[in-house]
């Protein structure tokens, strides 16, 4: 690998890392959508800030794309406090205009320059080796590896200083007023911060992998655990193996680097929801299965006890026509209750033992 390589990896990396610190908040607090509406809303304060410095400017264009990232907050919080808006209409109805009047100013004044739709989609991770910081003459290394590096520290230094305060209002809003915290301080707090940490991904990656880097690792590691810290740390994690994964897969089918590594979060996220031992679909599935066999067993005494010392109604065979049970959900349901100590077999027939009478009586009292 390359040290062009390594920079564009270590700059997903550290994107990825910055992102998930707070899409955890995000995802808990039920605003993914906010997420989506500030990169795409943040568009005509890069714009405009490009304009008033005659072109392209880390600074101007920072300072504009964070303003606009405020003004989309507090108008999607000034629909909501209206009561005539819910919250994810109020998204819908100012990210949109938002992002629309950015794309107008960039395709008529910018359309010569190399701030175009598709860098502002997709973005430029590819080039992040050559993009390099010039302070007075003096080149200092590839920028967003600055940027981004600042952005990381900030959210680490945010996230660490006011994580009572963040999960407390997060869980119990009520509780924060409560103890004195202001939630909606909290709330614009989270908001300014992930607009700037928005900002600094925008023109390294674009709008479609902020949004993927800011929640599908976030949701991913909802799905793995119920611990706050553990899940922050999981979703990090999945953020940068999804960065280093995706370049790999990037370069081995000669395709976006930006799309592979959004891909790769899409593909982390249904691995956990498959196989995560707390949500997952399959654990969900063996869960109700053995449900299902423990109610089968708890059917199967009763029956034996009601038609106890009658031959045909014990015998296994007969237990499908009487239980409506297909032939391999019975012979399941058998041997649930033989692993249990409940019934024993008799040839072909089945008796309840002593601890089978007693989970009868039981059965029959509750």
């Amino acid at each position: 690998m390359t040290t062009s390589d390594l920079i564009v990896v270590g700059t997903g990396v550290l994107i990825a890392s910055a992102c998930a610190l707070l899409g955890v908040f995000l995802v808990l607090r039920r605003m993914a959508m906010m997420a989506d509406a500030i990169s795409h809303a943040i568009l005509p304060g890069i714009v405009v800030g490009y304009w008033l410095a005659h072109g392209p400017d880390l600074l101007s264009g920072f300072l504009g794309a964070a303003a606009a990232g405020i003004i989309c907050v507090a108008a999607v919080e000034a629909l909501q406090s209206s009561r005539r808006v819910g919250g994810q209409a109020a998204i819908g109805i100012v990210f949109p205009a938002m992002f629309a009047f950015g794309t107008f100013l960039v395709s008529r004044f910018f359309a010569d320059v190399h701030l175009d739709t598709d860098a502002v989609l997709y973005g430029n991770i590819e080039f992040a080796a050559q993009d390099y910081l010039v302070v007075g003459g003096t080149v200092f290394g590839p920028q967003p590896l600055y940027v981004m590096g600042a952005m990381l520290l900030m959210n680490l230094l945010f996230v660490g200083i006011f994580f009572k305060e963040l999960k407390i209002a997060t869980f119990d809003p009520g509780l924060a007023a409560a103890l004195g915290f202001s939630p909606v301080a909290i709330h614009y707090a989270l908001m300014t911060v992930m607009s700037i940490t928005t900002v600094g991904a925008f023109s390294a990656v674009g709008a479609i992998l902020v949004v993927a880097l800011m929640i599908v690792p976030a949701a991913t590691a909802y799905l793995l655990t119920d611990r706050l810290s553990t899940m922050i740390g999981l979703a990090v994690l999945a953020g940068a193996l999804s960065a280093i994964t995706g370049f790999v897969l990037a370069v081995a089918l000669n395709a976006s680097v930006a799309g592979a590594i959004a891909s790769m979060t899409g593909v982390y996220f249904g691995l956990a929801l498959l196989f995560s031992p707390l949500h997952g679909l399959v654990a969900r599935a063996r869960r109700l299965r053995r449900q299902q066999l423990r109610l089968a067993a708890e059917s199967l005494v009763i029956h034996l006890a009601n038609h106890e010392g009658d031959e045909a109604e014990s015998a296994v065979a007969h237990l499908s026509e009487e239980l409506r049970w297909s032939a391999d959900f019975a012979q399941r349901a058998v041997r649930t209750a033989e692993r249990q100590g409940l019934i024993e077999r008799q040839g072909s027939h089945l008796i309840l033992t002593a601890s089978g009478r007693s989970a009868v009586r039981t059965l029959r009292s509750t």
